[in-house]
């Protein structure tokens, strides 16, 4: 199944490189038979002595090995941008972390690009669970995942599928199957609308079916939404550009995303017994998102879920951690004012690896 990837070297992300951490290019495989490009970030020797004292006092059965985290996202996004700086500043606390490109994007590989699919980026996150309980220097009782934007609904996806994963963390997230189906705000909730959006993709697949769409306008008209002027000045700006990047450039395939219209994702997320922590911001465009998956994972019902299920079994495991101030994409990487609570995060995985 593998395959050989031409990957870049040099360091490339939109982040510099910390020195608190160790950094290497890795590749994994699916079970869909793709072959991921991923970054690994380990702590180095001086933090990793700190955690093995820490975790010898609390009596972790495996002190010599290390807790691990996998993170992807956005949506449309590459790992030198969002995911990578969270598996960075994750390593810099002490965890193995891997920031991957999901199958079809950036340096992993799968044609036609930038392809999305609910089966095959659940098993992206599955199969970097695979990677990281392979290594010697994890444990692999102790692996979390982050998801961000777009694939925290995928990281609750996969939680809810595999319980090898022991701690999840869904930060600034869509549901993208929702939101596929229904759009914004459910302006298009009724059969009508997605019909129409059915036979225009159903088009679409005989006029041009490698046609792209979705990446952030540029230059900006001068009426959009602030979410739209939010998105533009991480992803069209040396913040956040990167030329892999389809949210920076040309986005991803039209009908890439048909598959995410007639799914719903999260339909057994009231049933993960692992622990999970929700991060939204106060004034996010799509902080509804965050909430109503939170309120259905604990109680197996919310607005917008047109499924009932039972409440969770471990309800008291599950936290939604609302920032005051920040929008959408401050939590792609803190923001003017540094809003992702980094200690936070490493708290709740320390306490739940």
């Amino acid at each position: 199944m593998k395959q050989e990837l031409n990957l870049t070297q040099e360091w490339d992300k939109v982040f510099p490189l910390s020195d608190k951490v160790s950094h290497r290019k890795v590749t994994f495989e699916t079970q869909y038979g793709l072959t991921l490009a991923a970054d690994l970030y380990t702590p180095k020797a001086e933090v990793v002595a700190d955690l093995k004292s820490a975790t010898q006092e609390s009596g972790i059965s495996n002190p010599l090995q290390l807790p691990a985290i996998a993170v992807s996202g956005p949506f449309g996004a590459v790992k030198e941008q969002s995911s990578g700086l969270y598996a960075m500043k994750m390593a810099e606390r002490g965890f193995v972390a891997l920031a991957f490109d999901p199958s079809y994007t950036g340096e992993s590989s799968g044609e036609p690009r930038r392809t999305a699919s609910p089966d095959i980026n659940t098993e992206d996150f599955m199969a970097a669970v695979d990677f990281l309980s392979k290594l010697d220097i994890v444990d692999a009782e102790r692996i979390g995942i982050i998801g961000i934007c777009g694939w925290g609904g995928i990281a609750l996806n996969a939680a809810a599928a595999d319980p090898r994963i022991k701690a999840t963390v869904a930060s600034t997230m869509y549901d993208m199957t929702r939101i596929s189906g229904n759009g914004y705000y459910e302006s298009n909730d009724n059969e009508a609308d997605r019909h129409a959006a059915r036979e225009a993709l159903a088009k679409q697949r005989l006029s041009d079916p490698m046609a792209m769409a979705g990446g952030v306008i540029d230059p900006l008209p001068a009426e959009v939404p602030q979410f739209v002027k939010d998105y533009h000045a991480y992803y069209k700006t040396p913040r956040g550009y990167h030329k892999r990047s389809g949210n920076s450039n040309d986005g991803w395939r039209v009908i890439g995303t048909q598959a995410y219209a007639n799914s719903r994702f999260l339909y057994y997320i009231n049933e993960i017994r692992s622990a999970v922590l929700v991060i939204h911001g106060a004034e996010a465009h799509s902080r509804y998102f965050g909430e109503a998956a939170y309120k259905y994972m604990v109680e197996g019902q919310a607005e917008g879920y047109n499924f009932i299920g039972k409440p969770n079994p471990n309800p008291e495991n599950k936290q939604l951690l609302i920032i005051p101030g920040a929008t959408h994409c401050d939590l792609y990487d803190g923001g003017e004012g540094n809003y992702i609570p980094w200690d936070t995060l490493a708290e709740f995985f320390g306490k739940n690896l």
